[in-house]
């Protein structure tokens, strides 16, 4: 039996293409948050808010170009429709509603953002589409950009159904085991800390460490000893140190901004010199 709880968070997602979200949505985390109660996500579809009979969402941009870029019709009405806050209440923030126009120039995408957007009452997404988007939604109605990545894709619908994912298994019950969240990957060390230190270590913003499961032995690959020795400092230890060898080797830039200790950094020293003399 699924325990309902109280509506944390209403998303909104804003494309021309309602159908791709058929898929996202309705399955694991997203699918079980809406479930629970937990997350209400809405689908508007931009072209019922289009006055032709063609159905227009786009045009070419003034001074010409390749492509095509959204209208702000549409986006300006459908926007309306949805009997938000006002912007000046969203951007001193006496609301917590915020919305995101998902675009390559945006800001990119981290585990922190992802948290702010998680606290948020409710979060419209705008999936942008060809070309861009006319520049007077970003001026007039978004309260900011996202970009989940340094790469360009056709439209903002993938990227909304990261950003929902990313979001919605941040809310309270979406993971049934609270303390699942706080050991991933780029979980800041404040939230770590706040949990206090146990043998699951968690990953402080580096890299998450490695996982092992049974077989303890599985053709002659064995699980290290240490994580079937039950000593539970010995495995924190040993986790931390893979946390840090992985995030050195995959993201050495995570180093600049997490919070290391002396041991951290003894430990760091020493797998550089493990690495310069291999």
């Amino acid at each position: 039996m699924v325990k309902i709880y109280k509506v944390t968070m209403r998303a909104d997602i804003v494309t021309i293409f309602p159908g791709f979200f058929r898929g996202p949505l309705e399955h694991g985390i997203t699918r079980r948050a809406c479930e629970m109660g937990l997350a209400q996500i809405k689908i508007h579809d931009l072209r019922e808010f289009t006055h032709d009979r063609h159905r227009t969402v786009d045009d070419r941009p003034f001074g010409g170009g390749e492509g095509m870029v959204l209208k702000p019709e549409p986006l300006f009405e459908c926007l309306e429709s949805l009997a938000l806050a006002a912007r000046e209440d969203r951007a001193a923030r006496r609301v917590r509603q915020s919305v995101v126009l998902l675009s390559a120039q945006g800001a990119r995408l981290n585990q922190a953002l992802a948290a702010e957007l998680a606290a948020l009452d409710r979060l419209v997404l705008i999936c942008g589409r060809y070309e861009g988007v006319d520049e007077r939604v970003a001026d007039f109605i978004a309260d900011r950009e996202v970009s989940i990545g340094d790469y360009v894709l056709s439209g903002g619908e993938i990227a909304a159904a990261v950003i929902i994912e990313a979001v919605t298994r941040l809310l309270p019950g979406a993971l049934g085991n609270e303390a699942s969240a706080r050991q991933e990957s780029f979980t800041a060390h404040e939230v770590v800390a706040a949990s206090g230190p146990d043998s699951t270590c968690g990953s402080g913003g580096l890299l998450d460490y490695p996982h092992y499961t049974r077989p303890a032995d599985f053709r002659g690959m064995k699980v290290p000893e240490v994580l079937i020795s039950g000593n539970h400092d010995e495995i924190r230890r040993w986790r931390r140190e893979r946390a840090l060898k992985k995030t050195l080797r995959n993201r050495p830039d995570l180093l600049q901004s997490v919070p290391l200790s002396a041991e951290d950094t003894r430990t760091l020293r020493r797998l550089k010199e493990t690495e310069q003399d291999s």
